[in-house]
């Protein structure tokens, strides 16, 4: 029997209320909240500033203040040790993947030696990039109920379509954490299509237009309807935007191919959609989840130290120097859009940079984007030719250079009518966010006339005999997905298999990214090859995997969450983040205390083995001094101090080291002895 609402004061059946889900951009440089305000998508904006963007930055103060977002920003040169940028570059990632990088932040990343996520410390504390990521979305969440004036609880957040498996479970935590229900994990690059390819210019902010200058006075008595058309017709005048964009009616709309380039603060992504009757099909996805803005800004730096104008130690010594020399250079970046030079009096030390300098700097960066567009391309077995609009997204494609790349490439001019097929008149710092409120729209089941295919952006498989990579979800599948193989034993009475899990396009599994591993024991013991063991692979909607196991023969099966590469399980986490929201605080702390005590067991087991294989090798006093170092980290290990474990991880790791490079030199001179050298 269906349930009907009535309004009994007036007599009426009351209207359902509509479930608000809003869309975060959780960006390198800046993150953004949006919603669907009736039938169009706006970001919130700040009601002090009227700014759209929250910086990505976040603030220790000495008070034990967490400050995020505008205040935090002139932090960056007051106290850059204490002030955490461009996070979203280290998500996922341990140190050896940021190691070259690590002189680029003003904040001190932790290499503990091992494959778990980076650390960062603050003070005498140690943060994990979700812990950060969480101050961040907690930061857009307090906004949006601030405006909104209503709770926030749903979310759906946007990444890098190349993000792989470790670092969005790792952005769906930092959303757990930060007491938001993350419904959905979309590939930025869709959400953008999703902007510019409803077939109706209405979905488009007012003013929110980037390019040209409109002649509509904003403060006029015309409605916001009247005011939207008037911009529009102005756009059209101007050659702007091509008037066949300007429609209401999604019916009867031919497929298009869609080009989405989207050049942010730390990362690249280029995906092919075709779009048609309301259905937006990624036909293939390529990118760098290390390329970006920032590395802009790093080429006109290494500039200014090629020309002697600053030094390398200056910079690593004097952290608040080198945070104003990285903001002059972001500055450099933004005025050579609209200016042929630019300076900048420094310490003393005039920097300049021409336009034609810089965009010669970056010219390698850009070409790095276009042969990832190539492969896109190739990918979709299409040609430049039959890509009918590309959208441009990210404030990186505000850089004249990266247009006029991205034109050479695609052909853009339409041969027919010289009009380009760029689409860029929406502001690019806004467009992911807007799509991911449409996307929370249409799982709210307010829009049904929308459906999303993605795809999985790299190839998914395991580890086989002599280390190679065999696929079992090959990239640019379209998910969600399921599918499976069979396996068996290599050994006669084998009761367990290891199951590595890999992502990537290398024939080597060394080449490749791994995932995780799980061992699947209760195997019946049977000669070698006798067993037959499926292995499954099961992808939800937000490119998150999971595993199956199950042996046909006897009918054992296991159902295996991967662990994330940074050391904390589903379960683990399940636990700890029961409510959430009214605890989150409490939660952050015991997930945080989980990670330390994972990692210290892990370093205790290596340790032992490492003492075992080299005492020939060390004096007494050496190796007392360790085993003191680890007997105090065994300590911290049973204490509720996640801080004092992380230390005493530091410490052990600082010791021992020297003493591991002396025993691979003497494992080195060992294996040489005797050998012949031709």
């Amino acid at each position: 029997m269906a349930i009907v609402p009535i309004n009994m004061q007036e007599g009426k059946i009351a209207e359902e209320k509509k479930e608000l889900i809003v869309g975060i951009d959780l960006g390198t440089t800046n993150s953004l909240v949006a919603y669907m305000d009736g039938d169009q998508p706006k970001v919130i904006k700040d009601p002090v500033h009227g700014t759209s963007l929250v910086p990505s930055i976040i603030h220790f103060a000495q008070d034990g203040q967490i400050i995020v977002g505008n205040q935090a920003k002139k932090y960056l040169v007051q106290d850059p040790q204490n002030t955490i940028f461009s996070v979203k570059r280290l998500m996922g990632k341990a140190f050896g993947d940021v190691k070259s990088f690590k002189d680029f932040f003003g904040y001190r990343i932790i290499d503990d030696d091992t494959e778990s996520l980076v650390k960062i410390r603050v003070k005498d504390k140690f943060y994990s990039p979700i812990e950060l990521s969480a101050l961040i979305l907690k930061e857009l969440k307090e906004r949006a109920e601030a405006v909104l004036e209503t709770e926030i609880s749903k979310v759906v957040i946007t990444v890098p379509a190349y993000f792989n498996d470790t670092q969005r479970q790792a952005t769906r935590d930092a959303g757990k954490l930060a007491g938001l229900d993350v419904l959905r994990i979309v590939n930025e690059p869709t959400a953008a299509s999703l902007v510019y390819g409803l077939g109706a210019n209405k979905n488009i902010p007012t003013q929110e237009i980037e390019k040209g200058v409109h002649t509509v006075d904003a403060d006029s008595d015309l409605s916001d309807k009247e005011l939207d058309q008037a911009i529009l017709d102005n756009w059209v005048e101007q050659k702007l935007i091509d008037p066949n964009d300007i429609t209401t009616d999604t019916d009867n709309v031919p497929a298009k191919k869609v080009a989405v380039y989207d050049l942010g603060g730390g990362t690249f992504d280029i995906s092919i959609l075709e779009i048609g009757d309301g259905i937006y099909e990624v036909l293939s996805t390529n990118g760098d989840t290390f390329l970006g803005g920032d590395d802009f800004d790093r080429a006109i730096i290494d500039f200014w130290l090629a020309q002697n104008l600053i030094k390398a130690e200056d910079l690593v010594a004097n952290r608040a120097l080198g945070q104003s020399i990285r903001l002059a250079a972001e500055k450099a970046k933004k005025a050579l859009s609209d200016n042929d030079f630019f300076s900048q009096e420094i310490n003393g030390q005039l920097l300049s940079i021409s336009r034609k300098q810089f965009e010669s700097l970056i010219e390698p960066l850009i070409d790095r984007t276009i042969r990832l567009c190539q492969n896109a391309m190739k990918d979709a077995r299409l040609k430049p030719e039959d890509i009918e609009a590309i959208v441009l997204v990210g404030g990186s494609t505000r850089v004249p250079a990266v247009k006029s790349a991205v034109n050479a490439f695609f052909n853009q001019a339409d041969q027919k009518s010289g009009d380009s097929k760029l689409k860029d008149y929406i502001n690019p710092d806004e467009t992911v966010a807007l799509g991911a409120a449409i996307q929370a729209d249409i799982l709210a089941g307010n829009n049904k006339d929308t459906l999303l295919l993605d795809i999985t952006p790299l190839s998914l498989g395991i580890e086989t005999v002599g280390e190679l990579m065999d696929v079992i979800l090959p990239r640019n599948s379209k998910i969600p997905a399921k599918v499976g193989r069979d396996y068996t034993t290599s050994v006669d009475g084998q009761t367990k298999l290891k199951v590595a899990i890999y992502q990537g396009e290398r024939q080597l599994v060394r080449d490749n990214r791994k995932l995780g591993e799980f061992i699947l024991s209760g195997i019946p013991p049977m000669p070698a090859g006798l067993p037959k063991i499926e292995i499954g692979f099961i992808i939800d909607a937000d490119g998150v995997l999971n595993v199956r196991a199950r042996e046909k023969r006897s009918g054992v099966e296991q159902t295996i969450e991967i662990r994330s590469q940074y050391g904390i399980s589903e379960e683990d986490m399940g636990k700890m983040l029961i409510d959430s929201v009214r605890n989150a605080k409490q939660d952050m702390d015991i997930k945080a205390l989980l990670e330390a005590r994972n990692e210290a067991n892990h370093i205790l087991y290596s340790t032992d083995k490492f003492i075992e294989q080299n005492v020939p090798i060390f004096s007494k006093e050496e190796i007392e001094k360790l085993l003191d170092y680890k007997n105090e980290l065994q300590k911290a290990v049973e204490s509720e101090d996640k801080d004092l474990i992380n230390a005493k991880i530091q410490a052990l790791n600082d010791y021992s080291t020297p003493l591991a490079h002396r025993a691979m030199d003497k494992s080195i001179l060992d294996a040489m002895k005797g050998a012949k050298l031709e």
